[in-house]
């Protein structure tokens, strides 16, 4: 999962970025207003951490923004305003929800992973496909009751797939959802994925759909 925080404090940009990578998730960080409407044109985000009080153009004027041109990004305000005006303000923009500062890391991520699992349509916390679940919170997969081990990026991207059974989703998604900015990408790197996802979970688990993508199916 790919996220973009739109942070002007160094401090909570650092914390936030390193604790949430080691939750799983592709983060990308900018620090202003300006840079935040260029990133959210022209590349694909999964969820947007948002401050207000920016340089610049302010968080609600992003968020409007966003809105305005009929974006659906999941938008979560991080912000020290606390008060009731200011909530409502974020809110009735378009936030989805409004954490103030400081918060607690495991907190944010668990409404990280609430926020995603509504987008994709889902009540229970833990993804079952088959004989096979996966727990977002714990980042446990298991299949017939027994653990399964996947590397980082094996499980965003097993993730990513049972998000959404049936939907072909194209390399370059997949690489959107597993790599940030900052990150080495091999040209090869989705196919060694799928191929470590296919020796540890079975072979028809994932298919190709020539020229397209690939898909789990429905």
């Amino acid at each position: 999962m790919r996220l973009l925080l739109v942070e002007d404090d160094q401090m909570v940009g650092q914390a936030v970025c390193a604790g949430l990578r080691q939750d799983g998730f592709a983060i990308d960080w900018v620090t202003d207003g300006e840079q935040a409407t260029t990133a959210l044109r022209v590349e694909t985000f999964d969820l947007v951490l948002l401050d207000l009080g920016l340089p610049g153009k302010s968080g609600i004027e992003v968020l409007r923004s966003l809105r305005a041109r009929g974006a659906q990004h999941p938008v979560i305000i991080l912000t020290a305003r606390d008060a009731v005006a200011d909530r409502i303000a974020g809110l009735d923009a378009g936030a989805d929800d409004y954490v103030i500062k400081p918060f607690d890391l495991d907190e944010l991520a668990a409404r990280i992973r609430a926020l995603t699992r509504r987008r994709a349509g889902r009540a229970e916390p833990v993804i079952q496909y088959g004989a096979m679940t996966l727990n977002p919170a714990t980042r446990e997969v298991r299949m017939d009751g027994a653990p399964v081990h996947l590397s980082g990026r094996e499980f965003a991207l097993l993730q990513a797939l049972l998000d959404r059974p049936g939907a072909v989703l194209s390399r370059a998604q997949l690489e959107e959802k597993l790599y940030g900015w900052d990150d080495s990408v091999g040209s090869n790197a989705v196919e060694v994925h799928i191929h470590a996802l296919r020796k540890k979970l079975g072979v028809d688990l994932i298919k190709n759909v020539r020229g397209v993508g690939y898909r789990v199916p429905q």
